[in-house]
């Protein structure tokens, strides 16, 4: 049997590590032609022998970047905006810098890459994007990120928008929402808060499944709301937490 996106093309930020790799892996796995970006070559490498993966570097916070890769990519039939960046602190800790680059990366960047792909996306006949939220947004609030839950409430908000201004287009898209999962990202978070194992036990004790998500389950998730399985679903919410929310 043919992969569930056998035919199609994607476009996927973030990709040379955690749920972005994941997913442009699973993606390939899938039969889809990717488009694997991201800034960081170096570990965006990895990728270069994967059959079906053509990697680029892209800075989704730069639009002459997002034009030079559009240039190359034309328009794909899935979009993962998975690009984003985790601030530590409450309001009063955060910095104005820390506000800025969290909304530049994790929103601003959204704004960039839909204003770029939307268009020959609908003149291609639709498509599916799939924009990475958090359950640190609306959703649930969670101590010490305040920068970041603000974001997140923001792709939410946008997937929503976007999502009702374009169905009749053949445009879906839909927000995927995970609570810990275990990347690059939180391992730096936890060398860096100065007790690496009781750092750990904590992100593990608030998920009642008694573990954190791995990158693999996000992109099963991610794979699913980019095929035509998921033809009758726009402007939703995937929350995927281990029992986090309940």
């Amino acid at each position: 049997m043919p992969g569930r996106l056998a035919g199609k093309t994607a476009v996927v930020t973030a990709a040379a590590q955690g749920i972005g790799e994941a997913t442009a892996r699973a993606f390939a796995a899938e039969e889809a032609q990717v488009w694997a970006t991201d800034i960081n070559t170096k570990k965006l490498s990895t990728l270069d022998n994967t059959h079906g993966i053509i990697t680029r570097s892209c800075d989704v916070t730069d639009p002459k970047s997002i034009t030079a890769l559009i240039a190359e990519t034309g328009a794909p039939d899935i979009l993962f905006n998975c690009a984003g960046y985790v601030a530590i602190g409450t309001i009063l800790d955060s910095t104005e810098e820390d506000w800025d680059f969290s909304f530049n990366l994790n929103v601003k960047s959204l704004f960039w890459m839909l204003r770029a792909y939307i268009p020959p996306m609908i003149a291609n006949g639709g498509g599916s994007i799939v924009n990475m939220a958090s359950l640190s947004s609306h959703l649930l609030g969670v101590p010490d990120r305040a920068a970041y839950t603000a974001t997140k409430a923001a792709v939410i908000g946008i997937t929503k928008s976007v999502a009702k201004d374009y169905l009749s287009d053949g445009i879906r898209v839909n927000a995927i929402a995970p609570a810990t999962v275990e990347t690059p990202s939180l391992e730096e978070r936890i060398k860096a808060s100065g007790n690496a194992e009781a750092a750990r036990a904590a992100f593990i004790a608030r998920q009642p499944m008694g573990r954190v998500g791995t990158p693999e389950e996000i992109a099963h998730l991610a794979v699913y709301l980019a095929s035509d399985e998921s033809s009758y679903t726009t402007g939703q919410v995937h929350v995927i937490d281990g029992a986090m929310s309940l």
